[in-house]
């Protein structure tokens, strides 16, 4: 007789570095690696779990000093953009999408430079060159899709013009936004909000439940914008909840509100493969 068996990736942790997020704060990453014949099932489950992938890994914050970061989605058949989302949307309505494979091209990487040096020069991501650029698009080992949105020309330009990307995996129950950059000549837009909005549009074409955004993090002016959205789900307790007030999440920056790593691996539910017969 043969038995369904888990899979049983092996899990690490990265040394504490500087929170990006809460000033004064370190951050600790739990990480597995995303490779194999069950890569796309492996992800769809620990994403359900407040795992977020980054190129050949999936990470979910463990950090010492507290459990600020939760995972947050949007429900896309309870979703209703408040009136600021209605102005962004016909502000923006000149905007044409295109859905690609994820492949870097010099167009996104000159874009992506201007965003990180308007918006992000001292992250992470700031020296970041071409090389490093094309892995963070094209190595994935799940389906993704480099969704772009282009502008009409100008008098003084040739075809249309790039002026915003998110790199997009795609699950089995939801579009997972990876990453977003835009162009920051086009505050007026509010391309970042704008994105997303297209995401819940994409998603409730495919008949897709959840627009999964990341991590968001209270107490945190960064990541508050994402709070602003109706129907958001997080992930906190083991469970998806709905936000409520975001004030009610002010102890996961606790010291003491995060559980040890052991106890956390503990927890995590893989999925189950069934083994090729013989």
């Amino acid at each position: 007789m043969r038995h369904t068996l888990p899979i049983a990736p092996q899990f690490y942790v990265t040394a504490p570095q500087p929170c990006p997020y809460l000033d004064g704060r370190m951050e600790r990453k739990l990480f597995t690696a995303l490779q194999g014949d069950h890569a796309q099932k492996l992800n769809d489950t620990l994403s359900k779990q407040g795992f977020r992938r980054s190129q050949n890994v999936l990470y979910r914050p463990s950090c010492v000093e507290c459990s600020a970061c939760l995972s947050a989605r949007i429900r896309v058949a309870d979703f209703k953009p408040n009136r600021t989302q209605r102005k962004i949307l016909n502000r923006a309505a000149h905007l044409r999408r295109n859905a690609t494979s994820p492949w870097a091209t010099e167009d996104q990487f000159s874009l992506f430079r201007r965003y990180l040096d308007v918006r992000h020069a001292d992250g992470g991501m700031a020296d970041m060159d071409i090389f490093e650029f094309a892995a963070m698009i094209e190595e994935t080992p799940i389906k993704s899709r480099v969704i772009e949105y282009s502008r009409p020309a100008k008098i003084d330009e040739t075809g249309r013009q790039l002026s915003a990307v998110c790199l997009t995996d795609v699950f089995d129950d939801g579009l997972s936004m990876v990453y977003s950059f835009y162009d920051p000549e086009l505050a007026d837009l509010s391309l970042g909000t704008y994105v997303i909005l297209d995401h819940i549009a994409i998603a409730r074409e495919a008949g897709l439940p959840y627009v999964y955004l990341g991590y968001w993090v209270p107490g945190s002016r960064k990541m508050g914008y994402k709070s602003t959205f109706s129907a958001l789900e997080i992930y906190k307790s083991g469970r998806w909840q709905d936000i409520g007030s975001p004030e009610d999440h002010s102890a996961e920056l606790h010291p003491l509100s995060m559980d040890p790593i052991a106890e956390q691996v503990a927890r995590i539910n893989l999925p189950e493969v069934r083994p090729v017969r013989e």
